[in-house]
């Protein structure tokens, strides 16, 4: 492969991709809990919580995708495993079919968590002045924040 020369030391890049790493753990993660969540819910907002599942999970497969080409653009090889998201992220696995107010509460914990992995990887982002993955990162953030308030406000 060639030199990168995108105006980012090498150093800077894989901190920044390390940040990112993290981020598509979470990202990963939550997208498989949320698909889970949506196969097996069940009680009275089922369609509503079955259909709101779907949107959410569907967003997040984009999101993966779109964060491991924010590595690989680093030049850095994006974890790809089981094994390694587990070891990266920092959302527990949900063992079983939890009741559908526990699968909210339980999502609701994992986007709030992916925000604060945002956070952590927007300040090396901005550290190493590399402002495309500040900029992705920051979308990432917005999205999971505004997905966290609209789970908070079913359970009100």
């Amino acid at each position: 492969m060639s030199k990168i020369d995108i105006g980012i030391a090498q150093a800077d890049r894989e901190a920044v991709a390390h940040g990112l790493k993290k981020l598509l753990a979470d990202s990963y993660t939550l997208y498989l809990q949320t698909h889970n969540f949506h196969w097996n819910v069940t009680g009275p907002q089922f369609r509503e919580l079955h259909l709101m599942f779907e949107e959410h999970y569907t967003e997040l497969a984009v999101a993966v995708d779109d964060i491991a080409e924010r590595i690989r653009t680093l030049g850095i090889a994006a974890p790809g495993t089981y094994k390694a998201f587990a070891e990266l992220s920092a959302i527990e696995e949900v063992e079983g079919v939890p009741e559908a107010s526990e699968m909210v509460r339980l999502l609701t914990h994992a986007h709030e968590q992916v925000v604060k992995t945002s956070r952590e990887a927007l300040k090396l982002a901005q550290q190493a002045d590399d402002e495309s993955s500040a900029a992705l990162i920051s979308d990432r953030m917005r999205v999971h924040e505004k997905t966290a308030w609209m789970l908070r406000a079913m359970v009100q």
